[in-house]
């Protein structure tokens, strides 16, 4: 049996409308500083979308998202944010925002897999 470490992970949200407050969940971005991890799953149910905003331009969304992926694997090509520790990417991409694409409070647990911990979350908050 493998030790329990401690993570923090956000759930990523997409507001829409920031005027009016209204999100839906599209992901989860995980840390674990003992495991080294960091990483981001997300997925934007288009349904959802299209009820909330039917103006939102959906291939930029993803390339926002994919952006957010290259951050967390330290990408040569995610700039200046993908250069920072593990740690300060995750703070940086889970930091409050006022734009469509936010993150919830940080929240933390045990686990002895973070990759399985990230598809476990996804699965609870964003797919269900």
């Amino acid at each position: 049996m493998q030790d329990k470490v401690t993570f923090e992970y956000a759930i990523i949200r997409l507001v829409p409308r920031v005027e009016r407050e209204e999100f839906f969940n599209i992901g989860v971005i995980l840390f674990s500083k003992r495991k080294k991890f960091l990483d981001v799953k997300h997925k934007i149910n288009i349904a959802k979308l299209n009820a909330f905003s039917c103006e939102l331009n959906l291939e930029a969304l993803n390339n926002y998202l994919k952006s957010w992926e290259l951050i967390c694997k330290g990408d040569a090509s995610s700039g200046v944010i993908g250069k920072l520790e593990l740690s300060d990417r995750f703070r940086w991409l889970a930091s409050s925002r006022s734009t469509i694409i936010q993150s919830s409070k940080t929240h933390s647990g045990l686990t002895e897999n973070p990759e399985k911990e990230l598809e476990d979350i996804f699965e609870k908050y964003v797919l269900q």
